[in-house]
């Protein structure tokens, strides 16, 4: 079902808002969604009172599989085929679904607060960044820019050491090793 087809049959019904919505369209009437197009087909809004309508026709609720099991949401119920082709019955029908949604809306309002106060959360202070590394040890400071522009011009570059000492090395290492005598 594309947009244009949506727009010519709810025509009759009266000015509705169409959303993309999944893999097709919401279909609502000031903020109020009161059917689904999907691939699989026309799903009106349905309710208590409204569901054993659906039934007599042989309609079915809205299912879809997930990798586990098939999920059947009772609150969309596919429009039966005839009303198509029917455009003075099928405003009858969407009237009834968005008043299915409109019900619906109505039951999951917030409740006011009983004290006609308004709950705010308290706001929670956010904690200082950690100075420790993934190791768990203390992470080294870091200087600004100034620090680094009189540090870096006061120490010479440090050079790598080779994987192997030389003679003159060795000779170093072992002077400095020397108690003094």
């Amino acid at each position: 079902m594309d947009r244009d087809f949506l727009i010519d049959l709810f025509a009759p019904f009266g000015p509705v808002t169409i959303k993309r919505m999944f893999s097709g369209f919401g279909v609502s009437v000031e903020g109020v969604n009161f059917a689904i197009a999907l691939r699989s087909g026309l799903y009106f809004r349905a309710d208590e009172q409204t569901i054993a309508r659906f039934e007599a026709e042989g309609s079915k609720p809205f299912q879809y599989q997930t990798r586990a099991r098939t999920v059947t949401v009772n609150s969309y119920w596919e429009l039966p085929a005839r009303l198509f082709d029917d455009p003075d019955e099928l405003p009858d029908w969407a009237k009834a679904a968005l008043h299915a949604a409109q019900r619906a809306a109505v039951r999951k309002r917030p409740k006011a607060p009983k004290s006609g106060k308004v709950k705010t959360k308290k706001a929670v202070p956010k904690k200082a960044a950690s100075n420790k590394t993934a190791s768990g040890k203390a992470a080294p400071k870091r200087a600004g820019k100034a620090a680094v522009a009189r540090t870096s011009a006061t120490k010479t570059p440090a050079t790598k050491t080779p994987a192997t000492k030389t003679p003159a090395t060795k000779a170093r290492s072992a002077k400095r090793r020397k108690p003094a005598g």
